[in-house]
């Protein structure tokens, strides 16, 4: 990894605790989380055995959906110092671990969830858009703004499923012709609900396939996989094989 001029003059710091190495400190790596098999093999959503499709799994105009993260600890803290905290080089960080666990199924384009106009005001920046640029750059493809969100939804974290659903129909509207095979980037998955909402409008645009890709996914702790405890879905004592973790040197 390579080291710009600032680092040496303001160090950046690790994108899980603050205090730490930059890009995860060796605590934060060990507590980060990967969502790796078994899972149901259309979501991501980790189960006891591999399984074709789960009850979580979104709506038809959604392909396939991959997390590179449980939203939890470091992961979850990561995504706030990008999304509230102005961190926009966590998008670096995250975008390799992303790209990992993507399938290498072949894509045309890259696009994000857009934020609403004023939401994007409050905040400066988009971060959805801030990890779609890093993910295009990691797999060589073009970054595309295809969907915008004329309406602000509100915030949806208290919302149930049902309600997110609701709020998020009608919500996106292309601004463009969509090639066949999309990438959809979003910092955090929770429900589906908006990622199903912006591939209807994706597929009405001329998608032929939306594959949506998060950094972080929130994951009920009731899942069978979780309930064997988090040594049994995620190891800490080192990746899997084939899994990449942020500090690890892709080759």
């Amino acid at each position: 990894m390579s080291v710009r001029p600032l680092d040496l003059l303001f160090p950046r710091r690790c994108a899980g605790c603050g205090r730490g190495p930059w890009p995860f400190c060796r605590g934060c790596r060990d507590a980060l989380e990967p969502l790796a098999p078994p899972w149901c093999a259309r979501c991501g959503g980790p189960s006891l055995l591999d399984v074709p499709a789960c009850r979580d799994c979104p709506p038809p105009d959604v392909t396939l959906v991959r997390a590179a993260f449980r939203y939890a600890g470091p992961a979850r803290e990561a995504v706030h110092r990008l999304k509230f905290s102005g961190w926009r080089d966590v998008a670096a960080a995250l975008a390799d671990a992303m790209v990992a666990a993507a399938d290498p199924a072949p894509a045309d384009v890259v696009t994000w969830v857009p934020l609403a106009r004023r939401r994007l005001a409050e905040r400066g920046y988009d971060q959805a858009r801030a990890l779609a640029a890093a993910v295009g750059r990691r797999l060589d493809l073009p970054v595309a703004r295809l969907i915008r969100r004329p309406v602000a939804t509100g915030p949806q974290a208290r919302r149930g499923g049902e309600d997110r659903r609701r709020a998020m129909r009608d919500a996106f509207v292309p601004v463009r012709a969509a090639p066949a095979r999309v990438i959809l980037v979003d910092d955090v998955l929770t429900t589906g609900a908006t990622a199903a909402a912006c591939a209807a409008a994706l597929r009405g645009a001329g998608a032929l396939e939306v594959s949506v890709l998060a950094a972080a996914r929130s994951v009920r702790t009731s899942a069978p996989a979780l309930r064997r405890g988090p040594d049994a879905a995620y190891p800490r004592s080192g990746p899997r094989p084939g899994l990449w973790l942020p500090g690890d040197h892709p080759r």
